[in-house]
């Protein structure tokens, strides 16, 4: 598997870094730090003046990435995999999405500095963009993954899971966690008039069929080394799943995007995002 790990010099990036150690040894370890070089704005300014001025803040910022890609390099876990180390110039997530376009890399690894939601509305992250628009898994971590022993994947049908199959089926850690398989069925009653007592018989017919789903996907993951265990409760996704998370306390949350991509998801919103952020669990989000 190829990952690319993103770094910044942040707490947040190292302990990305960190992470590494959890995951299986990569074909290809890609590290990028991306120098986002301000230009100067100054009135009356003379054009080769500002360009001079640009011209010494980025060489100054390419000594100082430079050193830290080594710095990053010498943090390594053992046994990674073979490194190469990229310096470019530009918008972070948009040079971080297209290298990682450029080298088919399957799993993108970054730190995030946690802006919140609404900050994050108005000026941006690059962990957002980079879930919204990057290709392959994402793998965000919001604080340190101490351990790797337990999971939460939440599904929401056949589509997550036959996309989380796939995923595993690589075997992307190093030792297979335990994996608590997780769906959420929506309170819902029929349009046409019900008693309590249908209602409540057709909401244990859901949610045994959902168990029966969990089961049969856990099935697939038992022969590739995994632990399971399922479980379904009723509510709205991000809530359940969070509520599900407290309880559990798991490493990692592994969950799928659903095919959406770019502007669709940023428009239309995704369970991956509001898990971002409103969660404060590493998140692995596969596509």
């Amino acid at each position: 598997m190829k990952i690319l790990l993103t770094a910044d010099g942040s707490d947040h990036s190292y302990e990305a870094v960190r992470s590494l150690k959890y995951l299986s040894r990569a074909d290809e370890l890609h590290i990028v730090h991306v120098l986002d070089v301000p230009s100067p704005a100054y009135p009356m300014m003379m054009p080769e003046v500002a360009q001079e001025l640009y011209e010494t803040v980025e060489r100054n910022m390419h000594d100082d990435g430079t050193r830290l890609l080594d710095r990053i390099v010498s943090l390594l876990p053992l046994d990674v995999g073979p490194v190469t180390k990229h310096l470019v110039v530009g918008s972070p997530a948009d040079q971080i999405v297209t290298l990682a376009e450029q080298l088919t890399i399957r799993l993108i690894l970054m730190g995030t500095r946690g802006l919140g939601p609404i900050k994050e509305r108005l000026i941006g992250s690059v962990s957002h963009r980079v879930l919204t628009f990057g290709p392959g898994t994402k793998f965000i971590l919001p604080g340190p993954l101490k351990t790797l022993h337990q999971i939460l994947l939440p599904l929401q049908g056949n589509y997550d899971a036959d996309h989380a199959l796939a995923f595993l089926q690589q075997k992307p850690f190093r030792e297979p966690p335990i994996i608590t398989l997780f769906t959420v069925l929506p309170h819902t009653r029929p349009p046409w008039p019900i008693d309590a007592v249908s209602a409540e018989h057709m909401e244990i017919h859901s949610i045994r069929k959902a168990n029966d789903f969990l089961e049969e996907t856990a099935a697939k993951l038992n022969p590739w080394g995994y632990q399971t265990r399922v479980k379904t409760a009723l509510g709205t996704p991000v809530d359940a799943i969070l509520q599900e998370a407290k309880a559990l306390n798991p490493d990692l949350i592994l969950a799928g995007s659903r095919g959406r991509r770019g502007v669709t998801r940023m428009v239309l919103g995704s369970v991956s995002h509001a898990l971002l952020h409103q969660g404060t669990y590493p998140l692995m989000i596969f596509g």
